[in-house]
């Protein structure tokens, strides 16, 4: 096979593929099924691929860019069908209105089935990772383990028409306090209270800059839970909160971290590992080989910065190599109880992305 006979995918097999994995569930931390799934779609089509030590699935090739999308969900019981436009009338899966119901439909394995066909046509390289939606275990074996390709396409939803450039960083933390257990008549501080008002300052601090500027901009503070109490041998107050933070291309990690930990009076602050924010130019080879594939296919593309955070901020932070984020789906159903896809944006997506492949494994 000369490098550029590969294989076809027709459409509506290509359809059937994300009606499969859908319907596999594929939580965070469970995902082995519909690994193997992938890698038997890759083998069946003549592509070598396997599960690594973590549970990814490698189907290395033309590394001019490598496709990468994550296989894992949040978890959310959605039924999965098929639908007519906006989710009234059942229909079958090659139907031109079809819409595709359910869990990771949109997040993000509508990116994932979608690049996964282009893989295989186009002969570039494919990697499905583990556990986006909690630790990016698979991201981050991914970086450690295979060399840079030339070029990465991340897998999450833009839109057909959007090319993601950017996404914020995150940090999280856990801030733990204890005091000694008195009356509650008592006016000193007790490990509540420190909790209380430590978070009040990180708030505060964070809060007090250009009201104007877009959320994308901003440092985003988040506590997540919060325990307090006496502790079991009722001698001490105990206090835990989980914090979160998002953070803009303009700030780091660090500069975060010790906004946070300087603000402390009582208690510590016991940092995760970071996740750095990233963004990339527009004027790429890869986000250029997206403007003209969007264009060819009659769309407008749009260039798009994300407040959340992605597999994309560790890719950036590891491999000096240009990247863009794209996919099909509106990311506002992300995690949303009426999570679905339009099965037409899923087949532009395809063409989208093996027109970009094309161009950039110079495959004419």
């Amino acid at each position: 096979m000369t490098a550029t006979q590969h294989p076809s995918v027709d459409p509506v097999s290509a359809r059937q593929l994300l009606v499969d994995l859908v319907s596999t569930p594929s939580v965070s931390g469970e995902e082995a099924e519909a690994a193997e799934l992938l890698v038997e779609f890759f083998r069946s089509h003549g592509r070598e691929a396997w599960l690594d030590e973590v549970g990814n699935v490698r189907a290395p090739a033309d590394d001019s860019v490598l496709l990468t999308s994550h296989i894992d969900t949040v978890p959310g019981d959605v039924p999965v069908s098929v639908k007519g436009a906006g989710g009234e009338d059942e229909a079958d899966v090659s139907a031109d209105e079809a819409e595709l119901w359910g869990r990771g439909s949109v997040d993000a394995t509508g990116p994932l089935a979608a690049m996964a066909v282009s893989a295989v046509e186009t002969g570039v390289s494919f990697a499905g990772v583990v556990e986006e939606e909690t630790t990016s275990n698979g991201a981050r074996h991914l970086c450690e383990t295979r060399e840079e390709p030339d070029a990465v396409v991340n897998g999450e939803p833009s839109g057909w028409q959007g090319i993601t450039l950017g996404y914020r960083g995150f940090l999280d933390g856990t801030y733990v306090a204890t005091s000694e257990l008195g009356h509650s008549s008592r006016p000193e501080d007790n490990a509540i209270q420190s909790a209380v008002s430590w978070w009040s300052r990180v708030a505060d601090y964070f809060a007090g800059g250009d009201d104007y500027a877009p959320v994308f901009e901003q440092v985003t503070t988040k506590p997540v839970s919060f325990d307090g109490g006496p502790s079991e041998d009722g001698l001490a107050v105990e206090a835990t909160v989980e914090v979160q933070f998002r953070i803009p291309p303009s700030l780091s990690p660090d500069d975060v971290r010790e906004v946070a930990d300087g603000t402390l009076g009582r208690g510590t602050v016991h940092w995760q590992e970071p996740i750095p924010p990233v963004m990339e130019s527009p004027r790429t080879e890869v986000a250029r080989a997206f403007r003209v594939a969007i264009r060819s296919a009659g769309g407008d593309p749009r260039l798009v910065r994300k407040t959340g955070t992605s597999d994309m901020n560790l890719y950036a932070d590891a491999w000096d190599c240009p990247m863009v984020t794209y996919g099909p789906g509106d990311s506002d159903l992300d995690h949303a109880p009426n999570e679905h896809l339009p099965l037409s944006e899923y087949d532009r997506s395809v063409g989208v992305l093996s027109d970009v492949a094309e161009t950039l494994a110079g495959d004419d």
